[in-house]
């Protein structure tokens, strides 16, 4: 049987309901999808592939889903480091985006997070940012797999004048990419503290008629919960409960602040939490109570957050550093296995997002999403167990190989579908002009 793609490494790490490894065996991808998982002897004489791609030493894998990303904000790197949420917020970034937040800023930015992504290994990431459609154009163009957020905020901005302005816009934008088997979309008010209740529920309803999901920061500072209780007498989280938007298509981001009977919601509710470890440990936002979360069934999903605030869109990195944190917060050593956390990487993630059924895992009749990790290094020898490796051990200059849909998107650690020497070239000329802001 002909197919258009035959990858052969030296193990796979399916991310299935079982979590199985498998070593000497093959994936077949065909159509953009995965047909068929065998053992490498087996596949050769099975499939004549247009393109064979041996990968001795390596690990094939599904892609990370960074399942929370404010992508433009790559150009703002580094600009306002070390200063707690509110203040780094209020001073330092707001103003820096009203000032230079445009169409070509989001595009820009948005094509600079792609390529950093694509070279960490992402291949699905839901974004929250301003100028959506610059976000989906990028998106498109590079050939990753995007939820775009439809923005929703109580001021206006530069992409509109409030909350009904921003919902017209974000319907418009979901219908043109109706034709965008990549592309989804997700409701994405900003935080409890800056989208009040009418908007909240013109959204609500909304995403329930188009079945998509809602993108919210929720608890994220313990001055968050604190206003929220002086200025309304509620905390935020029961107030959106109370409004109705706490369900299995709700991802609420962050959430340092919860109570046992927060974390009993949330189960009950089957709603998703978002954790962005290094984000929150930059920020000194608090600590999401992970472990508590997963031992209750909640699904637990990561993202990095923005570039700004974390200051890399590395999922690895997120990984290993959201299983020692996880530890630590818990006291317990055992607590978030370097599987558990893959999981939170990967198919929780698309779970989150509604995509369960077509990405996360490496299964028969998926998207062909997958990663290529080479355990040949020598920081990577010893090797007796490839899914602690990847969490403990690997960095994301080992990520040699990306394809989503069964299209490459990296080769040996170079990027197909973008133009390295541009992009270089647009981040220095933002560079150039950001860094006169006074």
């Amino acid at each position: 049987m002909e197919i258009e793609l035959l990858v052969v490494p030296e193990w796979v790490i399916t991310v299935n309901s079982g979590n199985r490894v498998l070593q000497h065996y093959a994936v077949a991808v065909d159509n953009s999808r995965i047909i068929d998982i065998l053992p490498s002897a087996d596949a050769e004489k099975r499939y004549r592939a247009k393109k064979t791609v041996v990968l001795p030493q390596h690990a094939l894998m599904p892609g990370f889903i960074n399942t929370h990303t404010h992508a433009a904000m790559s150009l703002l790197k580094g600009l306002a480091d070390d200063l707690p949420l509110m203040d780094w917020l209020q001073n330092h970034i707001w103003p820096a985006e009203a000032r230079w937040a445009n169409a070509d800023f989001v595009y820009d930015g948005t094509q600079l997070a792609i390529a950093e992504m694509l070279r960490s290994g992402t291949t699905c990431f839901n974004d929250m940012y301003f100028f959506p459609e610059a976000i989906a154009q990028a998106a498109d163009e590079a050939g990753i797999r995007a939820s775009i957020g439809l923005i929703v905020i109580d001021f206006p901005t530069a992409w509109g004048n409030g909350p009904d302005d921003y919902l017209q816009k974000g319907l418009a934008l979901h219908d043109q990419l109706a034709d965008k088997p990549l592309l989804t979309t997700a409701f994405a008010p900003h935080a409890p503290y800056t989208v009040s209740d009418e908007p909240l529920g013109k959204l609500l309803h909304l995403a329930c008629e188009l079945a998509i999901p809602i993108h919210m920061h929720v608890h994220e500072t313990a001055f968050e919960v604190q206003q929220a209780q002086s200025q309304q007498g509620t905390r935020p989280l029961d107030r959106l409960q109370a409004l109705g938007l706490l369900d299995k298509h709700f991802l609420a981001v962050h959430m340092t602040q919860l109570t046992d009977a927060d974390i009993g919601m949330l189960a009950q509710k089957g709603t998703n939490v978002i954790h962005c470890p290094e984000s929150n440990l930059k920020l000194a936002s608090g600590f999401c109570p992970v472990a508590r979360l997963a031992a209750a069934g909640v699904n637990v999903a990561l993202g990095t957050d923005g570039n700004a605030s974390n200051n890399d869109l590395d999922m690895l990195g997120e990984m290993r550093t959201a299983a020692l944190l996880g530890k630590a917060v818990a006291q317990d050593a055992s607590a978030l296995s370097a599987t558990e956390v893959l999981r939170m990487a990967t198919i929780n993630g698309a779970k989150a997002l509604g995509l369960e059924n077509v990405t996360g895992s490496l299964e028969i009749g998926k998207a062909a999403d997958m990663i290529a990790v080479d355990f040949g290094a020598i920081e990577t020898q010893p090797l007796y167990d490839p899914v602690s490796h990847l969490v403990y051990c690997a960095n994301r200059n080992q990520i040699k190989h990306v394809w989503v849909a069964g299209k490459p998107l990296l080769e040996d650690r170079k990027l197909t579908t973008l133009n390295e020497s541009a992009l270089l070239a647009k981040a220095r000329s933002w560079q150039a002009k950001i860094g006169e802001t006074p």
